[in-house]
């Protein structure tokens, strides 16, 4: 094509439109490897039951009195938990591919480098939505109410899937970074834990020690587990855990996203 007869700024949209492209086949890929192992979609539809009843059931008399009071604490708390721990499982699949050698195929097509790590989070995040439908399903079963309104419940929604998004990123990182699966798999554990139980998703922080509470006021599961909870059971919008979420959000893709480019990049990998 000629510089004379292109439109002023078509190169960038030819360029966009052949990302969007590649982003378009490669999910459809991994849908099809999802179809092709429906045993894959265990943990998005029985994690979300299981923890459900286990953590209403259990705690629920202890820590709130009663079920029906404690499912309306808990349920914004184990949306974050469920986001996060579905975010863990991307980096197994990136390394398991390069295992595979797919990977390495992909690296030599003439393709853009990002859309093979964006198809995998589109796809994940459509699990970690599958979740959160059958999460929400069952607290509804159990008694829970939304008396902040349905655009409270899907601001919270929304909130959840932003940051579950900004942690697939950095599944993708520890899926490019490390040597294998169980190793993804056990650094992602013991990053995540400390994080899920060191803040207020499953009890209010006003009993544990200073030092723990210094360490949940600064914990970003905290601040989206009380910002879901107040748009979820009062329909206010609490500009400061919002902003601090998304903040978080934001600032970590801005840091794995470029890295995990450069990183699937490495012809020693």
């Amino acid at each position: 094509m000629s510089a004379a007869g292109a439109a002023p700024g078509s190169g960038a949209s030819m360029y966009v439109r052949s990302g969007l492209g590649h982003v378009s086949a490669l999910t459809r890929r991994n849908l099809l490897q999802i179809k092709a192992d429906p045993d894959s979609l265990f943990d998005i539809l029985l994690m979300p039951v299981i923890y459900t009843v286990l953590f209403v059931y259990v705690f629920g008399g202890a820590v709130a009195g009663s079920q029906e009071e404690y499912v309306q604490y808990v349920m914004p708390g184990l949306m974050s938990m469920i986001a996060v721990n579905i975010a863990m499982t991307a980096g197994i699949g990136i390394n398991s591919d390069f295992k595979t050698g797919v990977m390495d195929r992909f690296r030599t097509l003439p393709i853009h480098r990002v859309s093979v790590l964006t198809a995998k989070v589109v796809v994940e995040c459509g699990r970690m939505a599958a979740a959160t439908v059958v999460l929400l399903g069952v607290a509804f079963l159990l008694g829970m109410r939304v008396p902040g309104g349905v655009p409270g419940l899907l601001a919270a929604v929304g909130l959840t899937g932003l940051f579950g998004m900004a942690l697939l990123w950095v599944s993708v990182l520890l899926g490019l970074a490390l040597k294998s699966p169980q190793a993804v798999q056990g650094l992602g554990m013991i990053a995540v834990l400390p994080l899920q139980f060191g803040s207020s998703i499953f009890a209010p922080t006003s009993t544990m020690p200073g030092w723990l509470r210094a360490f949940t006021d600064l914990n970003p599961l905290s601040n989206l587990a009380d910002a879901c909870r107040l748009l979820i059971n009062t329909g206010s919008v609490p500009a400061g855990t919002v902003l601090t979420t998304v903040g978080w959000s934001v600032g970590i893709m801005l840091l794995a996203v470029p890295t995990a480019v450069s990183l699937f990049g490495r012809s020693d990998r």
